[in-house]
Parts: C-alpha cells; sequence; structure tokens
C-alpha cells in the first residue's frame, strides 16, 4: 500500500504555496509518494556551477543540478530524470520565475 509523503495538514499548506507543484505523476520513494514539491528561491550559492541562461531557457541538466538544492522534500538528481516532462516544465517555469526581476514579475503577472 502506497501511502502519501506529506500528512493532510501538510498538504493544505502546501497547495496554498504559490511555489508549490502539484505533481501530474506523483514521484515514488520506497513505500511513499512525493506528491508536491515546493521550491524556496535559490542564493546565488546554490546556483554555483550553472548558467543563468540555461534555467531561463530551463535546460533539463541544469534543472537536474538545481531542483535536489532547493526542492521540499528534498529530491534527488534521480527522482529528477525520473520525473513526468510535465511536472519538470512546471518546476522550471517556478525556477524561472525566481530568477525574474520583481518589476518584470509585475508586468507579465500582476496580482501575484
Amino acid at each position: 500500500m502506497t501511502k502519501p509523503a506529506a500528512a493532510p495538514a501538510d498538504t493544505a499548506e502546501q497547495q496554498a504555496n504559490p511555489n508549490t507543484v502539484t505533481l501530474d505523476t506523483p514521484l515514488k520513494r520506497g513505500e511513499s509518494q512525493i506528491t508536491h514539491v515546493t521550491l524556496r528561491k535559490p542564493s546565488s550559492g546554490e546556483l554555483r556551477g550553472i548558467q543563468l541562461s540555461e534555467l531561463v531557457q530551463m535546460q533539463v541538466d541544469s534543472l537536474i543540478t538545481v531542483l535536489p538544492r532547493i526542492s521540499d522534500p528534498a529530491l534527488t538528481d534521480q527522482d529528477v530524470r525520473r520525473m513526468d516532462p510535465a511536472d519538470l516544465m512546471q518546476l522550471g517555469i517556478k525556477v524561472a520565475l525566481f530568477l525574474s526581476p520583481k518589476q518584470e514579475k509585475a508586468e507579465q503577472y500582476p496580482g501575484e
């Protein structure tokens, strides 16, 4: 039997966070599943070894490197490699938005 990775109270809190992505295809980890991933804005140190332009372009290798550094629950690079492409795209969009200046985000996404 599979159990969710988060308790029900955590799930409601996660869904309210704009940086939480509900995975179309949950990731299996042992006997549990990861159904939601919350990202936090990376610090400059967490972007070491990555070209920012690659992250903005959502290049897979760059996302495989950065997502484990900024995700909760902490994803492994193997988790990211096994991820459904639609889920990787959703997470990549969040990462690209983190790198956008506030003014640009306000113009593109008014109300956020």
